[in-house]
């Protein structure tokens, strides 16, 4: 890792596959150990269970971590239904277990379920939906963390939010015994029409059913609730059992490097790189740059609402900026 003339960290992006068991918090503390800096933050919390891409700002890019956050992310994840927890995942307390939640409706084992049944749950949960974030997450209530309040026994009752899910896909489905918890043999997802499986129950071996999905959604959306709620609406209960982030924006696993390899050599993708990657592009005439370098605005091209990044003519990233009222003015300045 090259430093610049003064010895500091480069500015850029740092594409980490966060290993389970660490926060999110705990990767930063990480790789300000290896940069050499505590300028480093973070794009987007992943829960300690989850794994996959983390998007990690040193020096001058932490000003677009808070711009990153409002890309669109996929995740693989599995969700057990027959069991709901406090927390809407395998870290949390069994509420339920393998019975109805509805009032007046019996237990019925969620193993029973067809593939139809999941998948139909799954389209319902699809599109723009209101979603209510869970309990134990880091939503602020009066100052104070939503899971700060749930340990102390006072769970926030947090409102609905609109998030966009534009693809909930199951993949596959695998009975799985109460007692064992133990997977049995996965049954894939229908690919074709007139499968004989697709209607059929997934297996009457177990109690509980793990179901593989996928899922692309807007930023602000959570995957545990997207459990729960699929297990509320077969009347069986959910939670996530696993979670990986497979992409962030522009960037995905391919681009992700663990934790001993950046130990090894660390991976810095330069600022105006990533800039590019993530944004629309505007280049720039000299005055502009001039301009926009001391915070001036720019004439509105009429371009794609968001951010840009705006780029003078020898190529270094003067700012991001974006289009109101026919002005583009600067949301971060990059120079000097």
């Amino acid at each position: 890792m090259a430093r610049d003339a003064r010895g500091n960290a480069p500015s850029g992006l740092i594409v980490v596959d966060k290993p389970g068991g660490m926060t999110s918090h705990d990767v930063v503390a990480r790789i300000r150990r290896l940069a050499g800096t505590r300028r480093v933050g973070h794009a987007g919390t992943l829960d300690p269970m989850a794994t996959g891409v983390l998007v990690v700002g040193v020096e001058k890019a932490t000003r677009l971590l808070g711009h990153l956050t409002l890309t669109e992310k996929e995740y693989q994840a599995t969700i057990r239904l027959g069991q709901a927890t406090d927390t809407g995942d395998a870290e949390g307390t069994v509420l339920t277990s393998n019975t109805g939640l509805t009032p007046g409706t019996p237990a019925r084992p969620a193993a029973r379920l067809t593939r139809a049944e999941v998948e139909a749950a799954a389209a319902a949960l699809t599109g723009e939906i209101q979603q209510v974030p869970p309990a134990v997450s880091a939503i602020k209530v009066a100052g104070r963390r939503a899971y700060q309040l749930a340990r102390e026994g006072a769970p926030p009752v947090l409102p609905p939010r609109p998030v966009t899910v534009w693809s909930f896909t199951v993949q596959a489905l695998r009975p799985v015994s109460a007692v064992s918890a133990g997977p049995a043999a996965s049954i894939p997802a229908a690919s074709v029409p007139g499968d004989p499986a697709a209607g059929a129950a997934a297996s009457t071996s177990g109690d509980l059913l793990d179901v593989d999905v996928e899922v692309r959604c807007s930023s602000g959306t959570y995957i545990r609730a997207l459990a729960r709620d699929m297990g509320e609406a077969l009347g069986v209960g959910g939670h996530l059992t696993r979670l990986r982030r497979t992409r962030v924006g522009p960037y995905d696993l391919s681009a992700a490097h663990g934790l001993d390899e950046l130990a090894e050599r660390l991976t810095v993708l330069p600022l105006a790189e990533a800039a590019a990657a993530a944004f629309p592009v505007r280049e720039l005439s000299a005055e502009e740059a001039r301009s926009l370098s001391h915070g001036g605005r720019l004439p509105g091209l009429g371009g794609a609402a968001g951010p840009v990044a705006a780029f003078g003519p020898d190529g270094t990233l003067i700012a991001l900026v974006e289009e109101k009222d026919g002005a583009a003015r600067p949301l971060a300045v990059f120079v000097p």
